[in-house]
């Protein structure tokens, strides 16, 4: 039998321990509060999101399968089923549009191959590196508008500074460029190329820092040339820099339009009409808004196609 003494000490360790326990849990209320706040901080960013992205996504569904216009009010639409998207596949301008737009995608695999190869010149091999990275990235954050207007000047037919210098050298019929239905694309594929040169430039410089010298030295020691360490060691290396590069440029490509409105509006002949470009024109000109609307949704859903095709083969090229 326990002695009285040892059954009121174990008592005594028994209710410490309970009260410790009760101590070290915390109030029920005091889990919601912390929620409270937390919603609190995030709220700017979520209803920011919610009024400006996710709603008009919604809205943007909903009026594609309606005959909606902004004349007719917000009462004033017809649930029409498919029938905006049946046009839409008929509509030969914006099968013109979707071609151009895929035409467009070539600017980003030209300008990565072009920035790389200048990123890694510029990183082993040239003095003022600050100083070219400012230069070939002032194209990047200067106005488009402006932009466009010195290239509308550059790319004059009879005028313009190219075409005269190609004259010079002996060329008798240079290219009309944004006046030629065969060219105009072309233009505005070099412009893309051109100004987006020096953002992707300071992304490849900072992917190459990254690289271990040592393995262009071990590379070195083993007789290997310039271009096989740049196929074997740089490319894979850089590959994770290139992915990011390539999911947002091949997204940007379906965002063209300011240079496009301002350098050529589209034409001539709609060699140069986009997508984005040919639902401005039926949203804000035409006031066909269910129809502008069923355009957007293609866009995103050629936007979400290209991007979840590259998620899926990123795995057999990217490195990380």
């Amino acid at each position: 039998m326990l002695e009285e003494t040892e059954v009121k000490e174990i008592k005594r360790s028994v209710l410490k321990a309970q009260s410790v326990n009760k101590s070290q849990q915390k109030p029920i209320f005091k889990g919601w509060k912390d929620t409270l706040i937390g919603y609190t901080f995030i709220s700017p960013m979520l209803i920011g999101t919610t009024t400006l992205v996710i709603f008009p996504i919604l809205a943007t569904i909903f009026l594609s399968f309606t005959d909606w216009n902004f004349v007719t009010g917000v009462g004033g639409f017809n649930f029409i089923g498919i029938e905006n998207f049946e046009k839409l596949f008929n509509d030969e301008i914006f099968i013109k549009s979707l071609i151009n737009n895929f035409l467009l995608l070539l600017v980003v695999p030209i300008g990565l191959m072009i920035s790389l190869s200048i990123a890694v010149m510029i990183n082993n091999h040239v003095y003022f590196k600050d100083f070219f990275k400012v230069v070939y990235f002032m194209p990047y954050i200067s106005s488009v508008v402006a932009v466009a207007i010195v290239f509308q000047v550059l790319f004059h037919p009879t005028q313009g500074p190219i075409n005269r210098l190609l004259m010079e050298l002996g060329i008798e019929n240079p290219p009309g460029w944004i006046a030629d239905i065969n060219f105009a694309l072309i233009s505005v594929m070099l412009i893309l190329i051109w100004t987006n040169i020096g953002f992707q430039l300071i992304i490849y410089l900072a992917g190459l820092q990254n690289i271990p010298k040592e393995l262009y030295e071990a590379a070195e020691m083993d007789g290997a040339t310039s271009w096989y360490k740049f196929r074997k060691i740089t490319v894979p290396l850089v590959s994770p820099t290139t992915f990011l590069l390539l999911v947002t440029g091949l997204i940007s490509t379906f965002k063209v339009f300011d240079l496009i409105i301002v350098l050529t509006d589209g034409g001539p002949a709609n060699s140069t009409t986009v997508p984005v470009f040919y639902l401005y024109e039926q949203a804000f000109v035409e006031l066909r808004s269910g129809y502008a609307s069923a355009i957007a949704v293609v866009i995103l859903g050629l936007v979400l196609t290209v991007t979840l095709l590259q998620w899926i083969g990123q795995k057999k090229w990217v490195n990380y």
